[in-house]
């Protein structure tokens, strides 16, 4: 099995450098707005990228779940609150979430194994 984690990681820097080479104002701003979302602020980055998982998660955006799971990963986050983040947003969406939580368990387990 190909590593999930690096394909996402070179698909999506590889998509986001076409993106951004067109230049447009905003496009460029949108993806501005999305890094400055998710700095430390009033609310500390660990706590963000916990919202960013569970709002991506009841959106249904598997791009987006991974995005916030290998943040959580990097910030250290513990597999128990990450999980405990999911179930709420499980909760939240409904069993439409539960194809979209199994994919974030999977990926989950790459960041473990990478």
């Amino acid at each position: 099995m190909a590593n999930i984690v690096e394909e996402f990681n070179a698909y999506r820097s590889r998509m986001n450098d076409k993106v951004l080479a067109d230049n447009n104002k905003i496009v460029k701003r949108i993806f501005n707005l999305d890094t400055n979302a998710f700095a430390e602020g009033a609310l500390p980055k660990k706590t963000k990228e916990l919202l960013g998982l569970g709002n991506s998660l009841v959106l249904r955006c598997d791009d987006c779940v991974r995005y916030h799971l290998e943040a959580c990963y990097q910030l250290h986050i513990p597999k128990e609150e990450v999980v405990e983040a999911m179930s709420v947003s499980l909760l939240i969406g409904g069993t439409i979430v539960i194809p979209h939580l199994r994919k974030a368990y999977e990926y989950w387990e790459a960041l473990e194994n990478n």
